[in-house]
């Protein structure tokens, strides 16, 4: 089964909000890619909101709940107690924990499992009581000692980070050797229950490859690449592009 496709809205939400005007709409655009044939759908809520508002999010949960009700919402942050609370009133299907310090521009890289693994286990615990499933953000580089506490911690997935990966466009040689250790960390979550996501730079062009590499990918989530894409083909044309580079037949309609 080829990964799920989650679209990423935040790209989406920092172009609206350099007007005082709603549009782009957010959950105009997050509609039309559920259309198209994406699972689900991501935000990241940072603290300053400077893109995804705190107000989008019961926006974007009554969208899936009522016109897409198989689709999956996906919150990532960094989990303070504003966040985990937004967590709870909102119901994610997925939340996915990074390390992110607030002003900070993106993610950038992975926890460091061994030295936050009891806060992060605590964490984890108080949000799948809730019945969300946890993802934490992970180097594409984690040895089996990192590994070893992600699962100790309770995740049910590990999200790998692909900013490097995706910083070898132009460079085959450099993108099989990012490739092949992503491989490998994924073999070594999987050796150890973890499911396995993949975040960050991720485009049409680099997406067989890194398929290729890690071929029991859970699902992947997509913002900038994606919105970028958006731009020269339409969001729904895009969703498409994305989700047969991924290796999901095209619809019937198509």
């Amino acid at each position: 089964m080829p990964a799920a496709l989650s679209v990423n809205l935040n790209a989406v939400a920092m172009l609206r909000n350099r007007r005082d005007l709603p549009w782009p709409s957010v959950t105009g655009l997050g509609r039309i890619a559920m259309a198209a044939g994406a699972h689900g759908l991501t935000v990241h809520p940072r603290p300053d909101q400077r893109h995804i508002r705190f107000s989008d999010l019961p926006e974007i949960q009554t969208l899936l709940n009522s016109e897409f009700p198989s689709g999956e919402f996906n919150m990532e942050g960094y989990p303070t107690d504003e966040f985990l609370a937004l967590c709870e009133t909102h119901r994610p299907n997925q939340v996915t924990l990074v390390p992110d310090d607030p002003s900070q521009a993106t993610s950038d890289h992975g926890w460091d499992f061994v030295a936050h693994k009891e806060n992060l286990k605590a964490v984890t615990k108080r949000l799948k009581d809730n019945g969300f499933r946890v993802s934490h953000f992970c180097d594409p580089d984690a040895d089996e000692r990192q590994l070893d506490a992600a699962a100790e911690i309770g995740a049910d997935r590990v999200e790998l980070y692909t900013g490097p990966y995706g910083a070898t466009f132009g460079d085959a040689q450099a993108q099989a050797q990012q490739a092949e250790r992503l491989g490998t960390t994924a073999t070594l979550a999987r050796e150890r229950g973890l499911g396995v996501n993949a975040g960050h730079d991720l485009t049409v062009a680099n997406l067989p490859p890194l398929v290729a590499a890690i071929p029991d990918l859970a699902e992947v989530s997509i913002g900038h690449g994606l919105t970028a894409d958006a731009l020269e083909h339409g969001m729904a044309g895009t969703v498409r592009r994305f989700l047969a580079a991924l290796g999901h037949a095209a619809p019937a309609s198509a």
